[in-house]
Parts: structure tokens; sequence; C-alpha cells
């Protein structure tokens, strides 16, 4: 398994960051050498994978903090900021890269509620944060840790000790990334209504019109997503008055004949105006279209563009990510990750987080059992709930069609005739799930199976993945390839970004691909 952290890494400029390096190396040695500082980093880390950052790169994994001597020896080597996971472990130590998550299940003592709130504009990631401790008084958590996350945003955390130790047969240990993915997922739905409303109020949007935003977007009143945009264009015919509306009509030199019997005229555009759609709720009135707002207008409202400013960082809810440290230097701003009070959130400015002069908390709440019970119980629900009306309406979309091309007029395929090596992907993956679902889709779709059982197909193996792609990535993928008419191949064999990557295959294959496979097959009869 491919280790993976939450920053990504720039390209290094030696001319455009030697000052700023610089200068975050000026801090390290004074900083760390802070025994307060030492202790809230190891009793923080106990049990943590616990990996080092030396300004441009992380250091080995795994690792741990196990004396103060470790953390002024790892930044006496360069070191600027340690980081550690969400995850708590029997001992870190044992963790391997070629482990699966079945296997790292096993050695998985328990888990924390990480919440990351990031923007780029800091008072929008408040916002964001403010809202979360509000949900959390309706659910009755009173127990949370809150730091600012050295850049411009906020992390939350809640203890595993919140949550059950089991829950519908599953047990607590073993549900990383599901449950915390749930709720993120789940809180973030639930405020993303008022959050639209505060964060219009509090930013100018006339500074993301320069990004080429608009700053005023149309969203669906019932799911809250950002609605799809087309045009409604009224046409007229001059000879008979016939009135008729067209949808995304393209307005061309040609002429549109008139639909009437026996009509000589010929239509002419009368008016052309904004519609909008939602494509996960339904047509009140026809179950088979997407909800629309020239049906149903008061379904729609306007909202503030903000979706792309601040979001719950689920990218972090994920095996083995990791998160910035309390009280770790921040390499990009030089400050310190410092532990806040919820009264302390509406008025913390970035000067506060200076790190000379910081002052120590603890940043792990102490949570009472089952705490958190409830919002974990409303999450789940929740996202059974979406996950079924997302698949009824994919299943819905591609019941009944054909295939869209038989170019290599490949017919009677059965899953009897899959190669080893599609049959094993089929067994879900923990890494390279996209890579994955082209070999599955394209190969399915070169078999010349209907849409209607690639999406089918597609959905269970998403379900042996660990963790699932999300639903929005499998649901465009699977749209944008039904759509084509041109042949597209899974990859050879001889891809190693593909089969032998993914582990997939471990020698050289008798044929060149998949498909060749069942071709045979199908030749033998």
């Amino acid at each position: 398994m491919k280790d993976e952290v939450k920053e990504t890494k720039e390209e290094y400029k030696p001319e455009e960051k030697s000052e700023k390096e610089k200068r975050v190396r000026a801090l390290t040695k004074i900083y760390y050498s802070n025994p307060k500082i030492q202790e809230i980093l190891l009793n923080f880390g106990r049990e943590r994978e616990v990996v080092p950052r030396y300004f441009e790169g992380f250091g080995k994994r795994p690792d741990i903090l196990q004396y103060p001597s470790d953390i002024m020896g790892l930044v006496n080597k360069g070191a600027t900021s340690f980081h550690c996971s969400e995850e708590i472990w029997q001992d870190p130590l044992k963790i391997s890269s070629e482990m699966q998550l079945d296997e790292l299940g096993e050695i998985r003592r328990s888990w924390d509620l990480l919440i990351d709130i990031d923007s780029p504009y800091f008072d929008v990631s408040r916002e964001a944060a403010k809202l979360v401790l509000e949900l959390f008084d309706k659910y009755g958590i009173k127990n949370y840790g809150i730091k600012f996350s050295g850049g411009k945003g906020f992390h939350i955390i809640v203890s595993g000790k919140a949550f059950p130790e089991e829950y519908e047969g599953e047990k607590m240990k073993d549900s990383f990334p599901k449950w915390p993915r749930a709720i993120t997922e789940y809180m973030f739905q639930q405020i993303l209504p008022e959050f639209r409303r505060r964060v219009g109020r509090i930013m100018s949007f006339s500074s993301l019109d320069d990004k080429g935003d608009k700053g005023i977007k149309v969203a669906c009143k019932n799911c809250h997503k950002i609605a799809l945009k087309g045009d409604l264009t009224k046409l007229k015919c001059p000879v008979c008055n016939l009135d008729i509306q067209r949808i995304d009509y393209k307005i061309t030199k040609r002429r549109l004949k008139c639909l009437g019997k026996n009509c000589p005229g010929v239509l002419e555009v009368m008016d052309s105006q904004d519609y909008y759609k939602c494509e996960s709720c339904k047509d009140f009135e026809n179950e088979k279209l997407p909800l629309s707002s020239n049906r149903h207008p008061d379904s729609f409202e306007e909202v503030e563009a903000v979706d792309d400013y601040a979001e719950l960082d689920l990218v972090l809810v994920a095996s083995r990510h990791l998160f910035r440290m309390p009280y770790s230097l921040h390499e990009k701003t030089a400050l310190a990750s410092v532990v806040l009070k919820r009264e302390e959130l509406e008025n913390f400015t970035l000067r506060d987080a200076s790190p000379m002069g910081v002052e120590i908390r603890e940043f792990y709440p102490e949570n009472t059992e089952n705490e958190a019970k409830r919002l974990l119980m409303d999450a789940l629900s929740w996202k059974k709930n979406k996950q079924t009306e997302d698949e009824k309406l994919q299943m819905e979309k591609y019941k009944g069609e054909k295939p869209k091309y038989e170019n290599l007029e490949i017919k009677g395929a059965t899953e009897e005739m899959f190669p080893p090596a599609i049959n094993k992907l089929l067994k879900g993956l923990n890494d390279g799930k996209k890579r994955g679902l082209f070999i599955l889709i394209t190969f399915l779709k070169t078999l010349n199976f209907t849409p209607e059982y690639i999406n089918n197909k597609v959905r269970e193996w998403n379900k042996l993945n660990n963790p699932p792609l999300k639903e929005g990535y499998v649901k465009s993928q699977l749209d944008w390839h039904l759509r084509q008419r041109k042949k597209i191949l899974p990859p050879n064999y001889d891809n190693e970004s593909f089969y032998k990557d993914l582990g997939l295959i471990d020698k050289k294959q008798e044929t060149k691909n998949p498909i060749v496979d069942v071709v045979r097959r199908l030749r033998r009869g």
C-alpha cells in the first residue's frame, strides 16, 4: 500500500523557498527544545504512527516517538514538523506498507474522529469550525479538541472513546475508515445550508470573481447539491402559432420545421433562459427525469458559491493518513498548531499562533462512553439511504439499454471466461482503485456487456474496495465510458502501472490483453 499524507509536495524552487526555509529552521531548535512542547508531542503521539517532515519531504515510515531525545535527534537531522495518524495501534512499528487493510485491522486498537477544515480563506474556515461545534451541541457532544492547523484551517478531534465498541455487528476498531468517513460526510451535509448563508455574509465575492467564479450558484433545496445549468429555449411557428420548448437547443443556421400536422412553417426562436436540474433528485411528476427548475422552480434556490472554499477534508479519512500534531510548526507559515478553547475561536488571529510564548494545552479530549453514539447512528443511516438512492438512480438510468458499439463483434462472453487477473480485481482493491475501475469498465464494455450489467458489476466491485471509491467519481466514470462509441480497450498486461502495480499478476502473461483471453475461450467453445 502506498503511503500518503495530506500535504502535497510542491515543486522545489530554491530561490523562492530559501528565505522561508531559513526562517523556519532558525526556529526549530529553539522551539522544539522547550520541554513542554516535547511533552505534548510525546503524550499525543503514544500508540500512533509519528512521522517527521524535513521541510520538503517526509521521513521514513513507520516511526514513533519514545523519548524527548527522539524529538531533538530528528530536529538536529533537519525535521521541521511532526505528523501522526488518526489510528491508534497496538504497536505502530509492526505496520508494513505491504499490509492489506484486514491485516492493518488486526493491529489497530482504535481510532479518533479527526475533522480537518481547510480553506484558502481563514475566516471561512473559522465559520465552518463554529458550525461543526454547533452540530456537536445538538448531539450532546461536549468533549472535543480544537486546534489551529498552522495554515488557514482548523482541526477538531473527538476521541474513539465517544463511540460504541460495537454497532450493528461491526466492531469499532475495524470500522475505520467507514464510520469516520460517513460521519464527516453527514456533518458537512447538515451544516451546508447555514454555512452558505454565513459565508455569504462575511465574504466579498468580488475576490472570487478574479478566479473565474461567478459568486452565485443555484442549489437543490432537497439535497443541497449545486444544480447543473442548461438553456431552455422557446420556439414558435409564425404560421400555426404552435409553441414548444426545447432544453439545451443548439441555435444554428439550420431551421427546425414546425411539428404541427401538415404545417409548412419553420420554428422561430422567441426566447432563451437558464434552467437548472438536480441529477440526484427525481422529478415529482415523472420519476424517470431529474428534478428541474422549469417544472418545479420552488425546489431551487440561489446560494453563494462557497463550496470550493471550505470543506471537511475527506482525504484525511483514510488508513495511515497523517495530520499535523498539536503544537507542531508549519513549514509554509512558521506558525504553531496551537490548541484553542471554544470561546477563543471567534477572536483568534494568526498572530496568536506565533511559536514564541505559546500556551500549552491538552488537545486530546476526555470523552464519555457512547457520547457520540447518536451522531454515529444518524450518520450511518444517512449514508445507507444515500447509497441506496444513488444506486437506484444509476440502475434505472441504464436499465434496458443496449451496448452503443460492437466494434469487435464479441458476443456470448460470460463471467466464467474472465481471466485470473480480472477475477482477482473483482475481489476488491485497497490501493489503485481508480486504475482498477478503468480496467474493469473498459474490459466489460469491450466484451459488449449491457450498460445495466456494467453498472451493477462496477457497484458490486466498489463495495468490496477498502475504502470504496466516492460515488461521484464512480458515477462520472460510468457515464463517460458508457457514452463513448469509440473503442477503448483495457490496458495490456505489460503495462506495469496497472496489472503488476496493482498486484493482479506476478509473472509474464501468455496473452497480450485480457480481452484476448476471453476471445480464445470463446473460440474453443
